[in-house]
């Protein structure tokens, strides 16, 4: 089961890849803890320490750069509400992308890209699509960012940061309402590789994500 969602985010990155042009441009992204401004320590709400929370994130941004799907997938961070019903501390709020021209990976930037909570700005269409783990504690999301959509912006005019590196998407919890995983966002640097070399451009995020999940903890600690 873990190495099948390994396998899908995979399928679903070169999925992106062979519809889209070779002019297509790819962005990764590796979140967690340490990388939020400042960095989390997940506690249970009596004050334990629960398993850190991590995920990666594809996006592709089409030939035209008019619209940005992407896929992500998270561990350790409550989708439902019931994946670990004795605390609520890790329960999912919010997730967005952040940008602007001076957002590092170590300062933070405003909303321009809601796509779960609020704001919540993945309506025109609306594509965003949850799917939490059917055991285990964490999900996936996929979306799109269209042209007429953003937080008092658009896309067009986020493009300079988001190519720039002045960009990160962040998930927020009920014990970090200000975001408790984060990561920036980084141009792979061939438009549209071949499927392998997509896979080795891509070793350090997938090899996270299977490193991640089989370290992930099916029961909450108390």
């Amino acid at each position: 089961m873990f190495r099948s969602r390994t396998t899908l985010l995979v399928s679903l990155l070169l999925a992106g890849l062979s519809t889209n042009s070779r002019a297509s441009t790819m962005l990764m992204a590796t979140l967690s803890n340490s990388q939020e401004n400042p960095p989390t320590v997940p506690m249970t709400a009596t004050g334990a320490a629960r398993p850190a929370s991590f995920g990666s994130a594809v996006f592709i941004l089409n030939d035209a750069m008019t619209a940005m799907t992407f896929t992500a997938m998270i561990t350790n961070i409550d989708f439902t509400g019931t994946q670990t019903p004795n605390d609520p501390n890790d329960n999912l709020m919010n997730a967005h992308i952040h940008a602007g021209p001076a957002v590092t990976p170590t300062s933070n930037g405003p909303v321009v890209w809601g796509f779960i909570g609020m704001p919540f700005n993945d309506n025109n269409p609306m594509d965003a699509v949850v799917t939490p783990f059917t055991t285990g504690v964490g999900g996936m999301v996929s979306g799109k960012w269209d042209a007429p959509e953003g937080n008092n912006t658009t896309l067009a005019a986020q493009l300079p940061d988001i190519l720039a590196g002045r960009a990160y998407i962040n998930f927020h919890t009920v014990q970090y309402t200000g975001g408790e995983i984060r990561g920036n966002m980084v141009v792979v640097p061939a438009a549209v590789p071949e499927p392998s070399s997509v896979v080795i451009a891509g070793t350090g995020t997938l090899s996270l994500i299977g490193l991640g999940i089989r370290r992930r903890r099916t029961t909450k600690q108390t």
